[in-house]
């Protein structure tokens, strides 16, 4: 039993460091810069931005409709957004 456990461990542990493999590169803008331009360009919410695949990516509130979107990591424009499904 104490085998077993520490297999399932070191499953949680391998899992967890994936859901945390993408960070923000050294020249990219801030978090919370990124929010504020976001906000700045017409959403009223930011509920979630991070890191993933070389972008800043969140989830927020726009004209009443809760939406996905992509910001450029330098600049934090956004580059693309949709309604979440």
């Amino acid at each position: 039993m104490n085998k077993l456990a520490s297999v399932a461990f070191a499953v949680v542990l391998s899992v967890g460091s994936l859901a945390r493999a993408d960070q923000p590169g050294p020249d990219w803008m801030p978090a919370q810069q990124v929010i504020e331009r976001v906000l700045k360009s017409g959403y009223t919410q930011v509920s979630k931005l991070e890191a993933d695949d070389g972008r800043w990516e969140g989830e927020g509130i726009k004209n009443s409709q809760k939406m996905d979107f992509h910001a450029d990591p330098k600049t934090g424009e956004i580059t693309s957004e949709k309604l979440d499904d």
